[in-house]
């Protein structure tokens, strides 16, 4: 790396590493930062003594300034500092500049990166990502894998036992050929279902190599995030667009010559942005105002920084965005097997007993073993878990996943209002009107949106819904677990759910809700709702049904399976608190629905995979037998 010229602490520490920064410099240098920082900041500085040491200028400026400003003050007045000698020492004044702009930068991702929200978003409730993460199984792929692909299958595949015909590969060596004889590696596109790991993965890599533990040949990893391009609606040029997202790099002419770079593109299946590899024009200077698509597709062509390195990440239904000739190599994330799934529960929960306690109850349960493969999903589990065994009054363990999600829909709810309403002695399931009001409002934008495709929402897409921007704002910092509030470039607010099956549940949340408390139909294709004396419950369950069956690509898959056992009478009663009232019709008075679905299963054009999903949606609704008697019979068939 550059940074030979700097003794880099192996802890993200903001003190220690700004005394050693200063304490490299020379003596001249320290004396006119120290005279530069006098007279930009008089109100802090103005007595500060000529012949303070670096570490009491050091302490004294961690006592003035925030983190985030101490960096941007050090960067300020170390490249003024540099101006005066520009003139007799141009190579000198670039490499500086270069220097101290990757220092900070790495000093940056130390501190932003070296903490994980797991769903939270409270700075407070962040914990060390060297203390909860746990290791990927991280897979090779093949040119013919940048295809889309149902993403339930992928669900079934993952889970299984993984195939000793598998190419491991390590996350730290993505970038490295697996011989000497292959070829150059510029673009690596790494797929995985959703809450899988992927962007876990990307903070990791940033971190190894951030404390100088991986990928030292890297002299700058740049990551851009999708969800923040969406928000990018100027002309400008890539130099200018990186500037933007790193101030670290303000200075800093080109990054075409001299350096190593790695860009990363996190979640392309959040790209609202349009990515036409056939027509775009192409670009091939990197100081050439030109639109953000423009720029990302000359990127991946690889037209612009043809030397840097580039990693895509994404949900396997989007990889087809990308050509695949400018793909040196694929991998893919397969998340957790069974070891990894214990270790992260024993990591997540510090009691050893009732980690176990969670082991044994998961695998007591095919479909929650088989979810807890993915990270996210593990985590959801366990906070679900660690309630409910402590509380007796919660009831009956969940053992699939609608259950699962209504319970860790009302435990955080009721969460938030302990923790900000001090409801001490009130039922953690109890809502109040505004609680009932809001999630009404976001189980809403969750459907809508899901129709849309659309993982990330912004303010016009609230305000669609009925939500103000304050009010999702103060709901996303009380109940962060539900609904999450980000910051893109310039700060402007970007919105998401904690994970996408917590946005399917929503979205089955609103499609029963609206019946129960509506008689509507919101899934009849036609635009027009039916009345109550048109719709039936079991009516909307076969619209949604046939709706996920039409869908190629799985889009609605889990979401059928959370309506359908929604619709199961005991997880009705647990959402009483969003119904205006309650609606006598049970699925357990009739087995309608369950020989609709029987009879789409024995359908000669039904696919493997839909058939799967129809087995777990018979699952969530208690027919256990009728998917043991069918697995029988098509055991042969489909390997369910």
């Amino acid at each position: 790396m550059l940074l030979y010229l700097f003794q880099i602490p192996a802890v993200p520490d903001t003190l220690t590493t700004l005394q050693n920064m200063l304490g490299s410099m020379s003596t001249s240098e320290f004396r006119e930062f120290k005279r530069n920082l006098s007279h930009e900041y008089p109100e802090c500085f103005e007595t500060l003594d000529v012949n303070s040491s670096a570490q009491r200028v050091a302490e004294r400026m961690i006592r003035s300034f925030s983190e985030d400003q101490v960096l941007k003050v050090s960067i300020q007045l170390a490249s003024g500092m540099c101006f005066s000698i520009v003139t007799t020492h141009p190579k000198y004044f670039i490499r500086m500049l270069i220097i101290i702009s990757v220092y900070l930068h790495i000093l940056i991702f130390r501190m932003k990166f070296g903490h994980i929200r797991e769903g939270l978003a409270l700075q407070k409730t962040h914990v060390v990502l060297h203390d909860i993460y746990t290791e990927l199984y991280i897979t090779e792929g093949g040119s013919d894998a940048v295809q889309s692909e149902h993403e339930v299958r992928l669900i079934e595949k993952a889970a299984k036992n993984f195939s000793k015909q598998e190419t491991p590969v390590k996350l730290t060596d993505l970038f490295k050929s697996p011989s000497e004889s292959e070829d150059y590696i510029r673009m690596v596109l790494t797929k995985g279902i959703a809450g899988i790991g992927k962007t876990v993965s990307v903070q990791k890599f940033i971190l190894d190599w951030a404390e100088n533990k991986a990928n030292q040949d890297i002299d700058l990893i740049l990551p851009l995030f999708f969800r923040d391009l969406n928000l990018e609606k100027k002309d400008c040029s890539l130099m200018e667009l990186l500037r933007g997202y790193f101030f670290e790099l303000k200075d800093i002419e080109t990054i075409e010559n001299g350096i190593k770079v790695l860009l990363v593109l996190d979640g392309l299946d959040e790209c609202r942005l349009s990515l036409d590899f056939e027509s775009t024009r192409n670009c091939f200077d990197i100081m050439e105002p030109a639109s953000v698509e423009v720029l990302l597709t000359n990127l991946i062509r690889g037209n612009l920084l043809p030397r840097a390195l580039l990693w895509i990440t994404s949900r396997p239904a989007a990889t087809n965005q990308i050509p695949s000739y400018c793909v040196q190599r694929v991998t893919e994330v397969r998340g957790f097997n069974d070891l990894q799934k214990e270790e992260y529960f024993h990591k997540k929960c510090t009691n050893s007993d009732l980690a176990n306690t969670m082991i044994k109850h998961v695998k007591s349960s095919r479909t929650l073993h088989m979810m807890c493969h993915i990270p996210i999903f593990c985590w959801i589990t366990a906070t679900v878990l660690d309630i409910m065994l402590k509380y007796t009054e919660f009831g009956e363990i969940p053992e699939n996943q609608t259950q699962l999600y209504t319970h860790y829909l009302l435990i955080q709810t009721g969460l938030k209002n302990r923790r900000y309403q001090k409801a001490i002695h009130e039922d953690l399931r109890k809502l109040s009107e505004s609680d009932r009001k809001m999630i009404l409002n976001l189980a809403k934008l969750a459907f809508q949106e899901l129709e849309k495709g659309n993982l990330i929402f912004y303010e016009d897409d609230l305000k669609e819904c009925g939500i103000g921007i304050n009010d999702a704002s103060d709901f996303s910092s009380m109940c962060t677990q539900l609904f999450r509030e980000e910051f893109g470039l310039y700060r402007e607010r970007v919105f998401c759910f904690l994970h996408l099956s917590v946005q399917e549940h929503l979205a089955a949340v609103h499609v029963l809700c609206t019946y129960l408390n509506e008689g509507i139909n919101v899934l009849e294709s036609d635009g027009h709702t039916s009345t109550t004396l048109q719709a039936t419950l079991t009516s909307v369950l076969k619209t949604a049904v046939e709706k996920t069956l039409e869908n190629e690509n799985g889009h609605f898959d889990q979401f059928l399976r959370f309506l359908l056992g929604l619709s199961v009478e005991s997880n009705q009663k647990l959402l009483r608190g969003l119904l205006h009232h309650h609606h006598q019709e049970h699925l357990e008075k009739s087995d309608e629905i369950v020989s609709f679905i029987k009879r789409k299963i024995s359908e000669e054009t039904i696919t493997e995979t839909a058939a799967i999903n129809l087995f777990h949606c018979l699952n969530e609704i208690n027919q256990n037998d009728l998917v043991k008697d069918i697995q029988k019979a098509h055991t042969a068939d489909l390997r369910y």
